[in-house]
């Protein structure tokens, strides 16, 4: 019987690795998104000389979104590997931050990052209200 829990503890422990799969996958997904942000980037600068201001503040917002769902996804791998998969080999480099990223501090950040995100998209509807109908809006 002993024997059976132990290897039901090492299967369940051995698991954790693959999380793995996902966190590569936001790995992956983070640079498509990159290369989106760039795509974003090019056309806001080089129409920047003929967009209203309005305008650009939007573009300015979208650029801004973009970054914070990209740090989003960078503390949500980075923690969810140090929390439940393994811990990081320091190897030289400074990443003291990591200590700081447990279960209970991460949904906070996660938590702010959404509302941070959910503020730009309220700001951008409210700069683009003409656009929208009173359904739309509620």
């Amino acid at each position: 019987m002993k024997s059976l829990e132990l290897t039901v503890e090492r299967i369940l422990l051995a698991s954790r690795w693959i999380r793995v799969v996902f966190l590569l996958g936001l790995a992956a997904a983070l640079a498509v998104y990159a290369v989106s942000f760039l795509y974003k980037f090019s056309k806001v600068a080089g129409s920047a000389a003929t967009l209203s201001d309005n305008e650009m503040i939007l573009a300015m917002l979208a650029l801004i979104d973009s970054a914070l769902v990209a740090t989003l996804i960078v503390m949500v791998m980075v923690a969810s590997y140090e929390n439940f998969v393994s811990r990081f080999d320091r190897g030289g480099e400074d990443v003291s931050f990591l200590g700081k990223l447990n279960a209970g501090s991460l949904k906070i950040k996660v938590a702010s990052s959404i509302v941070a995100i959910s503020s730009i998209h309220l700001l951008q509807i409210f700069l683009n209200m003409p656009q929208y109908t009173s359904d739309q809006l509620m």
